[in-house]
């Protein structure tokens, strides 16, 4: 998430707009808005009230409920599920697959965040599990994505040491296993769904020095995945985010101030502000 936007293979050699990213990506922020979605979070306890507060600033209504039962239940009346990997402890790590097995087959859209899948055994082996469930997207850094591939990492913990590029064909065979997107972050994100790529610079660096910014945007991606399609949901979260951490850097004063900063201009974001932000961040590709 910084500055240009890297070369690729062009469809078109148009900006995103040509194929409608960004008027999809405005017209999901309306819908979000319009509906209210309930998100259910399974999600890191460190960043549990950062997740659920930038649902709240973006629109939509968390549900932070990760009881084994409980979680389940959530997950029959949610309109979307975020699984995040972070703290797997054991009544998270109970809940996870039934909570998956009920949001996959009411066809609710769910999506998977496998903090340090390739690092960590136990949850490497869940996280292929939860492959098969079919998540509407996969949110992770380069490491975590080539790990969930069955490629070789160079990760440490939760930090990734692969970079963006290093994930791309790892990312693709993912969204084709899985029939959803898969959502590469780092200097510059990468979204795909297996065909088609789009590249979005778009962030500030004040996003690497407070917890839970990966997790927010996990829980902005399934909010966004109750409301459209899973290409769209992935762009639109990570362009929102990003545009959103640009402005609250300009009058935070450092990692203290901008978590408050980043609530209030997720929650002052405008579809028309997320269209033109789509539109000058990205560029839609094929693999070359």
């Amino acid at each position: 998430m910084t500055s240009a936007v890297p070369t690729s293979t062009e469809r078109t050699g148009a900006p995103v707009p040509g194929d409608g990213l960004a008027a999809a990506s405005a017209a999901a922020l309306e819908a979000l808005r319009t509906r209210v979605p309930l998100v259910q979070c399974l999600t890191n306890e460190v960043t549990t009230n950062l997740v659920a507060n930038t649902l709240l600033a973006v629109g939509a209504s968390p549900a932070m409920a990760s009881a084994p039962g409980e979680a389940e239940e959530f997950a029959g009346v949610a309109a979307a599920v975020l699984v995040n990997l972070g703290t797997l402890g054991p009544d998270q790590r109970a809940a996870v697959e039934p909570t998956v097995a009920v949001a996959s087959g009411a066809g609710t859209p769910w999506v998977l965040d496998p903090v340090a899948v390739g690092v960590l055994s136990v949850r490497t082996r869940l996280a292929g599990r939860l492959l098969t469930e079919r998540p509407a997207v996969v949110r992770g850094n380069a490491s975590e994505v080539r790990a969930l591939a069955g490629l070789a990492t160079a990760a440490r913990g939760v930090d990734a040491r692969d970079g963006v590029d290093d994930a791309a064909a790892a990312a693709d065979a993912v969204a084709r296993s899985t029939g959803g997107a898969v959502a590469v972050s780092g200097p510059v994100d990468l979204v795909t769904d297996g065909g088609a790529h789009v590249r979005l610079a778009v962030g500030d660096p004040l996003l690497t020095t407070i917890t839970g910014a990966g997790c927010a945007l996990g829980g902005l991606t399934a909010a966004f995945a109750a409301v459209t399609d899973p290409f769209t949901a992935a762009a639109a979260a990570t362009t929102a985010l990003g545009l959103a951490a640009e402005r609250a850097a300009r009058v935070a004063h450092g990692p203290g101030s901008f978590p408050p900063a980043l609530l209030d201009a997720l929650h002052a974001l405008t579809p028309e502000d997320l269209a033109e932000r789509v539109a000058s961040a990205g560029r839609v590709g094929v693999p070359a």
